[in-house]
């Protein structure tokens, strides 16, 4: 019989901050062919929410569906 040692280590997780978080939303609501139109990836909400002001007054879509994204990293504790 083979005996096995496992070992638990407890890790950190943070965000990584040499990398910058990503916004972005994309339109879910109006017509087939609006549907999908999306802001890109942006670096600050702000720009997502301006994005999404602009695509409302245009097309008078109210639903998006917004993105978040960062990096983690972990670390022995």
């Amino acid at each position: 019989m083979t005996r096995r040692v496992f070992r638990y280590v407890p890790y950190v997780i943070a965000r990584d901050a040499g990398a910058a978080p990503e916004y972005a939303a994309r339109c879910v609501s109006g017509d087939e062919a609006d549907r999908g139109a999306g802001s890109g990836v942006c670096g600050h909400p702000a720009q997502v929410e301006e994005w999404q002001r602009r695509h409302t007054q245009g097309t008078r879509h109210l639903r998006c569906r917004r993105v978040f994204a960062d990096y983690a990293v972990l670390t022995p504790a």
